[in-house]
């Protein structure tokens, strides 16, 4: 099962995880991504996310296709907020369901390490004297 999403809306940590796995699976590996409030000594107020839609969920198609071809994984699910995010709030969750860790392990750092490389997903970063764009993931 490959599950992507976009959204402004925001995400479900236990949902997206209860939705990515199965029983015959013994591993689910899971990174979740949420706004820090600093960043290189300036405190982040809060950061907006802006994508190009249609690249982004083929750019994720590819990623988890990918990720299935290269590991033995049953279920990859990639969902990414879009919008203004405060602090502590979920921007990503990457769940990768397999028979075994290793795999799991593997495909999910996998996942989240090309997301920041190729999916047009942006961010500005709003701090409490001034603001910047940078790549989603910098």
């Amino acid at each position: 099962m490959i599950d992507l999403k976009i959204s402004d809306e925001p995400l479900d940590a236990a949902a997206c995880i209860a939705k990515a796995t199965e029983a015959e699976c013994g591993g689910v590996a899971v990174f979740i991504g949420t706004v820090r409030n600093k960043t290189k000594e300036r405190r982040v107020v809060r950061l907006e996310y802006e994508c190009y839609m249609s690249m982004a969920l083929k750019e994720m198609k590819k990623i988890a296709d990918d990720a299935i071809g290269l590991w033995k994984i049953k279920n990859i699910l990639i969902y990414h907020r879009t919008g203004i995010l405060h602090i502590g709030e979920t921007a990503v969750i990457i769940a990768v369901n397999a028979p075994h860790r290793e795999a799991a392990f593997d495909a999910c750092r996998y996942a989240i390490d090309t997301l920041k490389k190729t999916v047009p997903i942006w961010k500005k970063e709003v701090f409490e004297d001034g603001e910047e764009w940078v790549s989603a993931h910098a």
